[in-house]
């Protein structure tokens, strides 16, 4: 069939189940659509419902709002079932690839957490100038000995399937390149602990070991992000229905509505509004079982 409809939930803890799957075929047939038999990816975890004769993005709006008035905490993703896996990925890393904001957690340091952080939460949400707010944020870390960023590096946290995503996306020759608008200390380490092809990202500057409260220019940003993904498509010669992207924040955003299948991943208000695709409960490996792959293809 010509399109498929995933439903995934959250691998910790499951509860998936049949009446689930029921109700969203009965959501299809009532489009007008011909369904076919579940395919369960993963037991009790994602499932795959081939369809055609309905639009992807009114299956899915019409299958997610049936799935939230049940109170089943589960993703949807509805899409064209050809293209599906993915030969490029491009990955935003704070609260994507890692749990947390590296530099909100490189603050704490200085006592300067909760102020920091409130002004990536604004920029995250699309609410301030990202270059401005990162040269606001840098500056105001100006003295902090470039000692800490060893010592901030071992309190970051993987988001769950965040290697298990780029393992098997790349043992399946797809490329990966982690795009971040936060600092190479931290994405040359975290690509490296996942397995991405290369990084992209921004620097400090460093004067006597210490930050000098600066960041090298130009600033990595959104449209950065953007161009990363189009050129690395165009190199590879790939349409961008062959690619994926995902992240959570404002800056993310050009992206995530450029590639084929782009997500928008437990982000923030104003980019789960506008992105296509989100995930919302699961964790990293819902992008995997979106491109059809079984829990048993998992390269880690």
């Amino acid at each position: 069939m010509e399109n498929v409809l995933t439903l995934i939930t959250d691998p910790a803890r499951g509860g998936l189940d049949d009446s689930t799957v029921q109700a969203a075929r009965e959501v299809l047939k009532g489009l007008g659509a011909q369904v076919g038999s579940p395919d369960w990816l993963d037991e009790g975890i994602a499932v795959d419902l081939p369809f055609e004769d309905a639009e992807p993005d009114h299956a899915d709006a019409c299958v997610r709002k049936v799935v939230e008035e049940a109170g089943v905490a589960a993703d949807v993703v509805a899409q064209a079932a050809g293209d599906r896996r993915k030969m490029l990925l491009v990955a935003d890393m704070d609260s994507t690839i890692v749990t947390g904001e590296t530099l909100d957690e490189l603050a704490d340091f200085a006592g300067l957490k909760d102020k920091i952080a409130a002004i990536t939460a604004r920029a995250m949400n699309g609410e301030l100038d990202f270059k401005e707010a990162l040269r606001e944020r840098v500056g105001m870390l100006k003295g902090l000995s470039a000692d800490t960023l060893e010592q901030c590096f071992t309190r970051v946290e993987y988001t769950p399937g965040a290697e298990a995503l780029v393992r098997t996306m790349a043992a399946n020759d797809a490329h990966c390149i982690l795009v971040s608008g936060g600092f190479k200390f931290f994405t040359t380490r975290v690509a490296a602990h996942c397995g991405f092809h290369m990084d992209l990202s921004n620097d400090f500057i460093i004067e006597d070991g210490a930050l000098a409260g600066t960041v090298v220019e130009p600033i990595l940003d959104r449209d950065t992000k953007l161009q990363t993904l189009i050129g690395a498509a165009a190199e590879r010669r790939l349409p961008l229905s062959r690619t994926l992207a995902v992240g959570d924040g404002a800056n993310d955003l050009d992206m995530i509505k450029a590639a084929g299948l782009g997500v928008a991943f437990h982000a923030k208000p104003s980019v789960a509004a506008e992105a296509r695709v989100r995930v919302d409960h699961g964790d990293l490996t819902a992008l995997l079982y979106a491109q059809g792959y079984r829990r048993s293809e998992f390269a880690a």
